[in-house]
């Protein structure tokens, strides 16, 4: 049983010889003297060494159908316990969670979230997996690798919603521990890495080829698409045609929608038919699964048989409205393999959404409110 304590000392630095300690966590390398914080706010050096701020602390839990992570081929119909923490290692300037991966107010977060509660309401609540979203897991890591591991110990799989900005060693520890991911590729210039999210593009694309050719990891990609910014068809061309080339044609990604928020407000929302021409374009380069989010789209976030062109899954926003696959995860048509992580007969949760209070499942705490679904 763990025991709470919000902080706990890291091992991805080094001291540097001006006296400051380089945190190695990620690509920004964060150089800290005493009593610093890194960008992503969670990280700091206290006592010449790095420590984690917010293990055990989370900006919330909420269970969501899977396939809001977006993730339509992980384990379809089935609900997962989502939470984050406070903090993120980019600055994207389209954030629709900055609320969250911007706070600065590590005491709202919700006390005594130690791994063995989270794996008990997981359990409790009937969710197959718990992901970690809202912001970056990888800059709580070792609260994140602690939480998996008490979820695997009960059965229960894991899921990192994440940019990908992680440097090699950490990155290795991180997924041994994930049994899917989704990942935000964000665009496709270094360009718009810099100006819009301060991060790097070619650290993105190493996370990508390690979880295709390193790790058993189930993954998908989400390429949010802003109007004159990464929407334009010879960006998404050489996006697809490099995923195809680099990670093979069975990894599904997501088209999803803009909508203005945070310092991005004077952006308009994107067309729903610049996302179509998104798909298209990635099914004319080879990808078998291309999809498109945050829009009412049908045709567009239903998995078709790349053999017969049968619908397999069809979905209505979150709802599921067609089965079409064997036990084994073959197009019950023809019998051609689909992609993904399927156990046999598909989820009921659909669409529904259900804020969770953790203390319900501290042993001996006093119960909050009720549930309740949304």
């Amino acid at each position: 049983m763990s025991t709470f304590s919000d902080t706990v000392p890291t091992k991805y630095w080094h001291a540097l010889d001006n006296g400051r300690v380089q945190c190695d966590l990620c690509p920004r390398f964060c150089k800290l003297l005493e009593g610093q914080r890194g960008l992503c706010f969670v990280r700091a050096r206290e006592n010449d060494r790095i420590v984690l701020k917010t293990w055990g602390r989370s900006s919330g839990f909420c269970v969501d159908p899977i396939e809001k992570k977006p993730l339509n081929h992980f384990l379809p119909g089935t609900p997962v316990l989502s939470f984050g923490t406070a903090g993120c290692n980019l600055a994207c300037k389209f954030c629709q969670n900055w609320d969250i991966s911007k706070s600065r107010e590590t005491d709202t977060l919700a006390d005594q979230a130690t791994p063995e509660v989270i794996a008990e309401a997981a359990h409790r609540l009937g969710c197959k997996s718990v992901a970690f979203t809202y912001n970056d897991p990888v800059i709580f890591l070792e609260y994140a690798v602690d939480v998996a591991q008490a979820c695997h110990e009960r059965g229960i799989k894991t899921v990192a919603v994440t940019a990908g900005e992680i440097c090699a060693e950490p990155r290795v520890e991180f997924y041994q521990h994930m049994d899917a991911a989704n990942v935000d590729l964000k665009a496709f210039t270094e360009r718009f890495y810099r100006k819009i999210c301060g991060g790097s593009l070619e650290a993105v694309k190493e996370t990508l080829v390690y979880l295709k050719h390193e790790t058993d990891v189930w993954f998908e990609i989400t390429n949010l698409v802003i109007p004159g910014e990464n929407d334009s068809s010879a960006e998404i061309d050489e996006m697809t045609r490099w995923i195809v080339e680099a990670l093979g044609p069975d990894v599904p990604v997501h088209f999803t929608a803009f909508h203005p928020d945070w310092k991005m407000m004077e952006y308009p929302p994107t067309p729903p038919a610049t996302l179509s021409r998104a798909r298209k374009i990635a099914l004319a380069n080879g990808i078998r699964y291309a999809y498109t989010g945050n829009v009412h789209d049908r045709a567009g976030g239903t998995t078709y048989c790349h053999g017969c062109g049968e619908a397999v899954i069809g979905r209505d926003w979150f709802e599921l409205t067609r089965w079409n696959l064997t036990p084994d995860g073959r197009c019950a048509s023809c019998g051609t393999p689909c992609a993904g992580r399927f156990e046999g007969p598909p989820g009921q949760w659909g669409a529904r959404r259900l804020p969770v209070l953790l203390r319900n499942f501290i042993p001996g705490e006093k119960p909050g409110s009720p549930l309740r679904v949304v």
